[in-house]
């Protein structure tokens, strides 16, 4: 048995071939990404007259490129979560961290661990898109989150309440009134500059024109709260209106590259087995389908429900020691925390929704509201039976 402890990191890798009993085999050198260095270790790996595995860290996508590779030729490849390995590096008294130490802590690990390493097994494209597409979507939401707050600071110190008067629709990137309003009138004194007769029908002009809904009496609220709003931000500043029509401008972009990922993800969702069986979960809508479902992706690689709990972080591992048993136990939360969010955003539906079919979740947590848990617990609690009930239904598909 021989195992290749590759230390993965941008562009290249440490790759060290270790025997048992710690016998250092090849010593520790470079091999950068490139079709020639992987297929020169390739044909190393291949020339050995051994069993031999190949053990490595997930460190996000640096790993992709050496590890496809490698699997495409047929070399049994172990991915270990980068939180096992480095609770394996804490084992040693002297602490050192290099390249070419690393690599010797992968090899080592995987001799200790030899009968314990699972060959990586791909998971088919649409899910590994979906994923992708997932975590963008995520990405791009912190974003609007951060553009938002931008946009909101400003309009306050150049149209201060308008928020109140207007609703701003995030779901609709094309029809969201309060940022379509802002780009036109951008601070009040372009409203308090004309005659408040003017303003009616400019505003009403601008409503139909946008395909709003046109009220006079709107108008008439929005002249009195300029009327009598203070800002503090000068409209004869050259950068006042830069700045708004900019935070405007960055926020409805982000608005269309979410509502563009999300229209993607339905469309591969759709192609899915599972994809009605999901839909119909209480809770589960439009947006939250096609997410959920990227984040379970194939349910098929869990062993059982419990398995996609642990996955999601939300199993209580158990605490016994001598004659003492703990029961106030808590969440791990050592598993993906996008899958956690995105449940808690469905538990929050349910609880909202009310169901009156399909109502074994919303019981449950009116059930654990009743024993007298927080909410929060409660509703992780809930979230833990959705997803037994989500495996247990997609699985069966497959069965």
């Amino acid at each position: 048995m021989i195992s290749v402890g590759v230390d993965v990191s941008k562009g290249k890798s440490m790759v060290c071939f270790m025997k048992p009993y710690g016998e250092v085999l090849i010593s520790p050198y470079n091999v950068q990404h490139c079709e020639n260095d992987l297929m020169q270790l390739v044909e190393q790996i291949h020339r050995l007259n051994d069993e031999v595995r190949v053990v490595m860290e997930s460190t996000g996508a640096y790993h992709y490129p050496i590890l496809a590779f490698l699997k495409q030729h047929g070399v049994f490849v172990s991915v270990v979560n980068a939180y096992l390995m480095k609770k394996y590096a804490m084992i040693a008294i002297r602490k050192g961290k290099t390249d070419p130490l690393d690599a010797i802590k992968i090899a080592s690990y995987g001799i200790d661990y030899w009968y314990k390493l699972v060959d990586f097994e791909p998971t088919l494209d649409v899910y590994q898109e979906l994923t992708d597409l997932n975590r963008q979507y995520l990405g791009y939401l912190s974003m609007r989150i951060k553009a938002k707050v931008s946009m909101t600071n400003l309009t306050d110190r150049t149209m201060p309440g308008i928020k109140t008067v207007l609703w701003n629709r995030s779901d609709v990137p094309d029809r969201d009134k309060l940022c379509d309003f802002i780009r036109e009138y951008w601070h009040y004194d372009n409203i308090t500059c004309m005659p408040e007769c003017d303003f009616i029908a400019s505003y009403n002009a601008w409503a139909k024109e946008k395909g709003y809904h046109a009220s006079t009496q709107k108008a008439k609220t929005i002249y009195t709260l300029a009327l009598d709003g203070i800002p503090t931000m000068s409209s004869k500043t050259p950068s006042t209106k830069m700045l708004v029509l900019e935070s405007v401008w960055v926020l409805q972009m982000i608005d269309k590259t979410l509502a563009s990922i999300l229209a993607q993800m339905r469309n591969l969702v759709s192609g899915l087995k599972e994809y009605e069986v999901v839909m119909a979960m209480p809770g589960v809508g439009n947006i939250l389908g096609p997410r959920i479902i990227a984040e379970v992706g194939d349910v098929r690689r869990f062993h059982s429900g419990s398995a996609l709990v642990a996955y999601a972080g939300l199993d209580a591992p158990p605490y016994q020691s001598g004659t003492f048993i703990g029961t106030n136990r808590h969440i791990s939360k050592r598993g993906s925390s996008s899958l956690r969010k995105t449940g808690y955003e469905i538990i929050r539906f349910v609880k909202q929704a009310k169901p009156t079919t399909d109502t074994a979740v919303y019981d449950f947590l009116l059930k654990k509201e009743a024993e007298g848990k927080p909410l929060r617990v409660a509703k992780i609690a809930a979230l833990n039976k959705f997803l037994r009930i989500y495996y247990a239904r997609v699985k069966e598909l497959y069965c």
